[in-house]
């Protein structure tokens, strides 16, 4: 239902060209040996702050209220997804240094690595891309051996950050009204209900089998907004029913957990922590775009990986990916 100036099948040859890029991109992660990006993660990180910073001066373009973005001719380049990739790759390498050590001071410094991170895309902002860092950061932590006391303190720091962020007004008003909706469900009919409620009767229009691909009449009428980004999962729902949704989520289900069986295989720390990051990546990100459209989780803008239109966010799900077949491939080695 994109159709227009654009075309209708415009969002699927750029995809598509993405996706090809992912695959090479998914290659690289895994012909590379995963210990020596322990030696670059420094660097990787640091290239990624300074892209986070930059995109908040003039070089960054702002659409749908957050700068966000560079624009480059048809080319739009997201630092926020990149930046989930980098922090696995950072605290992974730390943590699995100060593996079963990780006191109060080392949380500390961990904290110092990833606050010029969240706080950066905080600004820009994006809370959705924040609570997937800070996930990845608790779940690397956890298995790495912190304190559960310590993991509780930096979970309260993470949701009084949410808090100031909405009280100060970082938020736009929008993002908060998104983010309490599925609260209120039966509240006003404003924009934000009206979303959930266009995306809950699309799934549910499918039915147990669907209405047939590409038939879907919420779907081809564009009345669910932001369809083939946040929403896509809507699609699924009501063109392939039950049955093809249920389908997609045991597909994701097998490549998180065999993630995390690459995890606890893996012959050393470093690439066990690089697949518990991809795990909670991977999982928290499902759970929460699956769920905001069934209206059981707050609405952020969140991209379903592998199925939601963007070009940064495939590259990124294709590297983590490829990081983890990485760890299992060299598992013997």
């Amino acid at each position: 239902g994109l159709g227009g100036a654009t075309g209708p099948t415009y969002y699927l040859k750029r995809q598509l060209v993405f996706v090809v890029l992912g695959v090479a991109i998914m290659a690289a992660a895994i012909l590379i040996d995963y210990h020596r990006m322990r030696e670059w993660a420094p660097a990787i990180y640091g290239v990624t702050i300074a892209m986070l910073a930059l995109v908040l001066t003039p070089l960054g373009s702002s659409t749908l209220g957050s700068q966000a973005r560079f624009s480059v001719g048809p080319i739009a380049i997201q630092p926020s997804e990149f930046a989930k990739f980098a922090v696995i790759l950072i605290v992974a390498a730390y943590a699995a240094v100060h593996r079963g050590d990780l006191d109060a001071r080392r949380l500390v410094t961990v904290l110092a690595i990833v606050a010029p991170s969240l706080g950066l895309v905080m600004l820009q902002p994006d809370l959705g891309t924040a609570l997937v860092t800070g996930t990845i950061v608790l779940a690397i932590l956890a298995v790495a051996g912190a304190k559960g006391r310590h993991l509780a303190v930096l979970a309260l720091i993470g949701i009084t950050g949410v808090v100031v962020a909405v009280n100060l007004g970082v938020l736009k008003p929008y993002q908060v009204d998104r983010l309490t909706a599925f609260l209120d469900q039966n509240g006003d009919q404003q924009r934000t209900t009206y979303n959930l409620e266009q995306s809950k009767t699309a799934i549910g229009n499918g039915g147990t089998t669907g209405q047939g691909l590409f038939k879907g009449s919420q779907t081809s009428l564009g009345h669910v907004p932001e369809q083939h980004t946040d929403f896509i999962f809507t699609a699924v729902g009501e063109e392939l029913g039950f049955v093809g949704a249920g389908l997609l989520l045991a597909l994701f289900g097998i490549v998180v957990w065999r993630s995390w069986r690459t995890a606890v295989l893996s012959n050393d720390f470093f690439g066990t922590l690089l697949s518990v990051g991809v795990v909670a990546m991977l999982a928290f990100q499902i759970f929460e775009n699956v769920g905001m459209t069934m209206g059981i989780m707050p609405i952020t803008g969140i991209p379903l990986p592998f199925m939601s239109y963007g070009g940064s966010s495939a590259l990124v799900s294709f590297a983590c990916v490829g990081l983890v077949a990485n760890v299992s491939m060299r598992r013997f080695s």
